[in-house]
């Protein structure tokens, strides 16, 4: 009834909900009877489909097997407690990049990386949003100068939230717009500059090449900047998002995920798979559609959403 008092838990609670049913609804109906060997088969098959990955899988289900040759149980909340603690011992292991801090006077800069499709710009205007509300002075860089659709849907963006924006025509030089942004930022006393890349290039030695570039000039403008970099990943997209990951890494340091299209994933399960296999942490995670609809990654919550017998 009242959804704008919905707590980040309950969004994420929400957001999980398809993920939710795939693994702890069957994890239930499959313990509800003696289990054997082909149920810890079937088990594994159930955590690879929700995108846990191959190896996360595994070390669950033998997490599991170790535990109930000691303490043979077919009590669910207790299998599902082993799979919540698991998930949070993954989740407490990172390979994070510390941002940077901005010098006095100067604006936080936060790259944006992400391939065509994931939710790249509207999850900019997401971030936008939240720190425009906690009062910062917002500026956005449409950087993404390959695709005029990608300007077009940025500016659309600005002028809804009202938040001003930098941008040039479709085919410019990205590291000119990042220049011309953070430029007017400093001079008009921004606090947050966020600047949209192209999202396909040919491949990886040019995304390579171009990131390296507009990273040269923004540290030129900004000293030390990008002080954040973040890459966007589309939830639906499985373990493609896991090999993305892996190419933007390699490409430019990363700080953490923004995890787009979360609610409308039946593989939730992924955020355990890029934990496991490139420790890069998930910063935000995308709800819904509208702009209000993003939330700070909270593992326990994580954890809690994903394994519970509760069927909604």
């Amino acid at each position: 009834m009242f959804n704008f008092l919905k707590s980040g838990y309950e969004k994420i609670k929400s957001a999980l909900s398809k993920t939710r049913s795939a693994l702890s609804m069957r994890i239930k109906a499959l313990f509800g009877k003696p289990w054997n060997d082909e149920t810890f088969e079937q088990l594994e098959q159930i955590l690879f489909e929700a995108d846990l990955g191959t190896k996360c899988a595994s070390s669950f289900v033998e997490k599991l097997r170790s535990r109930l040759r000691t303490s043979p149980t077919n009590d669910i909340q207790e299998i599902l407690k082993i799979f919540h603690d698991e998930t949070l011992s993954i989740l407490s292991v990172s390979n994070q990049v510390e941002p940077k801090t901005p010098a006095p006077g100067e604006p936080y800069v936060v790259l944006i990386v992400g391939v065509n499709g994931s939710g790249k710009t509207t999850s900019i205007a997401k971030l936008a949003k939240r720190f425009q509300k906690e009062g910062k002075k917002v500026l956005l860089a449409a950087g993404d100068t390959f695709r005029a659709a990608a300007i077009e849907q940025l500016a659309t963006w600005a002028e809804r939230l009202k938040i001003d924006i930098v941008k040039s025509s479709p085919g410019s030089d990205p590291s000119a717009v990042a220049f011309d942004a953070l430029t007017a930022a400093k001079a008009r006393g921004f606090d947050v500059v966020f600047i949209d890349t192209a999202g396909r290039l040919q491949n990886k030695a040019d995304l390579m090449k171009e990131l390296e570039k507009i990273r040269r000039v923004c540290g030129k403008v900004v000293s030390s900047a990008p002080h954040e970099t973040l890459l966007v990943l589309d939830a639906t997209t499985g373990q493609n998002a896991v090999d993305q990951a892996q190419v933007f890494n390699e490409a430019t340091p990363l700080n953490g995920i923004v995890l787009a299209k979360l609610d409308g994933s039946a593989k939730g399960g992924i955020v355990l798979s890029i934990y496991q296999q490139l420790g890069i942490p998930v910063r935000w995670v995308g709800t819904g559609e509208k702009a209000d609809d993003l939330e700070p990654f909270d593992p326990s919550a994580y954890a809690d959403s994903l394994f519970s017998v509760e069927n909604q």
